[in-house]
């Protein structure tokens, strides 16, 4: 009887397995396709301005319903893209401000660009582009959507000073085929905070972007922001690799060898006993 009991037992737990195997492979079968998985990581660390924060959100608010974006969309094998936005600082700062989104037309993206506009944005001390990384690398497995490429737009004034070597999260996440592609924001006017690197630029080519057709497009001055945005999602929309022209701003392609200091933001934070505790 014991023996039946045992087999009965093993035979229900077969069938729930299989039910449930069943249930996870619909789910994963339901996965919508789409043309590309885009998070967009925005820095909103205490080194930006309000005013600054909000230029961010209106410029990407401006780009997803762009006439030239939107054209680039429809041009897509599926017609349609899947976008997250999350604002980032420190290693325990990342905020989901638009949950995964479908944009497959002026009204989905008018829908997102509402979205940010509803709130205004959060500020947070630090700087950990590598844990952005990992917060938006970990977004594609609950997406809901499968994409044709899967990438992660990431912006910021300055490098990572807390976390994780941003090396290390990169070549993580380029070995899962992410795309990372950077908008370094060189908008200080000149004046350095203790916290920056001399060519921000020169460092996301060469410790923060990387995968397939990895590019990076500077912003010397909050006046071409907009012009970036838009730049950077009509290329990431686009089929095969980026331009390198000598369109302002320019398109910059990952670098095969890193040059710059990689730890360079870790180093300027361990030496801050001189500086307020501002970033």
């Amino acid at each position: 009887m014991s023996a039946l009991l045992n087999n009965a037992g093993h035979v229900l737990a077969a069938g729930a397995a299989l039910v449930t195997a069943g249930i996870f492979s619909g789910a994963a079968a339901k996965a919508e396709p789409v043309d590309i998985e885009l998070v967009l990581a925005v820095d909103v660390s205490l080194s930006m301005s309000p005013a600054e924060l909000e230029i961010q959100r209106h410029g990407y608010a401006a780009a997803l319903t762009h006439d030239s974006v939107l054209r680039a969309i429809a041009d897509g094998a599926h017609g349609r893209i899947a976008v997250s936005y999350v604002e980032w600082a420190g290693t325990t700062t990342q905020h989901v401000v638009v949950p995964w989104t479908l944009i497959a037309g002026r009204e989905d993206a008018e829908r997102v660009a509402a979205q940010l506009s509803r709130n205004p944005p959060n500020s947070a001390r630090r700087t950990s582009i590598s844990a952005a990384l990992e917060f938006g690398g970990d977004l594609f497995a609950e997406s809901g959507f499968e994409g044709m490429k899967r990438v992660i737009d990431i912006s910021g004034d300055g490098p990572n000073n807390q976390g994780a070597p941003v090396t290390e999260v990169r070549d993580r996440l380029v070995r899962q085929g992410i795309t990372i592609n950077g908008l370094p924001l060189m908008t200080n006017g000149g004046f350095d905070s203790g916290y920056d690197v001399a060519n921000l630029d020169r460092y996301y080519a060469d410790c923060v972007i990387g995968g397939p057709g990895a590019f990076m497009i500077p912003v010397n001055d909050w006046t071409q922001f907009p012009e970036a945005v838009r730049r950077k999602l009509v290329l990431e929309l686009a089929a095969g690799p980026p331009p390198t022209d000598q369109m302002h701003p320019p398109v910059i392609l990952a670098q095969a060898m890193s040059a710059s200091d990689c730890l360079a933001g870790e180093k300027m934070w361990r030496n801050r006993y001189w500086m307020m505790d501002a970033q």
